[in-house]
């Protein structure tokens, strides 16, 4: 027992944290795997979807007539163009501030999640709710939602890596809610606009945040490693500080 202690007592509150994360991400994903698997749609899938409309009138979406704009607004925060955007954005940020291994990382880890995305869709081959009519349009596969998933990956990546450039706890805290926050209304833009299963979403995000941690325990373990180059100053966001 007293090595297993010794090691329970090595290992960081963030990784432990972090394990816990991809654990249950995992679980949660292998759980509504089953759900989509299943052709007949599941009636607390289209229970929630019937609750973004008018009662009597799916083809009618609850609230004011300016909202479903705003929400097509919304959903475009986990678009390929934009989250593309963003992502070489801020590796560039870092290319340019002599943090090459910092924006290696974003990359791979954003690259490699569309990649997931993508072959999740196509074994699972579920197709589009037609429950409620959309209101835009789509036609790519519905199981996991790619808008929830990238979204949460690049959200949650980037809210991690800005949140070590303050050492205040409750800043850190508000940029890690923020992030989360963002990928999560993404997630629920999905379901108003009537393109996703509730249950395609919750594997979105499920999926997006594992993958996450998982590039985030990666980046941690290479540093353990020394595998990451110095930081040139205390100030600078670098994947040596950072995660």
């Amino acid at each position: 027992m007293k090595p297993i202690t010794a090691l329970i007592g090595r290992i960081e509150l963030p990784m432990l944290l972090a394990g816990v994360i991809v654990a249950g991400g995992l679980w949660g994903f292998l759980e509504l795997t089953e759900v989509a698997t299943d052709r007949a749609p599941h009636a607390l899938d289209s229970d929630i979807l019937l609750l973004f409309r008018v009662e009597g009138h799916p083809d009618v979406p609850i609230g004011p007539a300016w909202l479903p704009k705003v929400v097509r607004d919304i959903t475009a925060l986990g678009s390929a163009a934009v989250l593309t955007l963003i992502t070489a954005a801020t590796a560039l940020y870092f290319f340019v501030a002599r943090r090459p291994a910092t924006g290696l990382f974003v990359i791979a880890a954003v690259v490699s999640g569309q990649i997931l995305s993508t072959l999740l869709k196509a074994g699972i081959d579920r197709p589009r709710p037609e429950v409620v009519p959309h209101l835009m349009q789509e036609s790519s596969l519905s199981f996991p939602s790619g808008h929830a998933m990238i979204s949460a990956l690049v959200y949650l990546t980037l809210g991690a890596l800005a949140s070590q450039t303050t050492q205040n706890h409750a800043t850190r805290a508000y940029i890690l809610s923020l992030a989360v926050f963002i990928s999560l209304l993404v997630g629920v833009s999905r379901l108003y606009l009537g393109v996703h299963w509730p249950s395609d979403v919750m594997a979105g995000w499920c999926a997006g945040f594992a993958w996450a941690m998982v590039w985030w325990m990666a980046a941690r373990l290479m540093l353990r490693n020394g595998k990451s180059q110095p930081p040139p100053n205390n100030q600078a966001l670098n994947i040596h500080n950072d995660v």
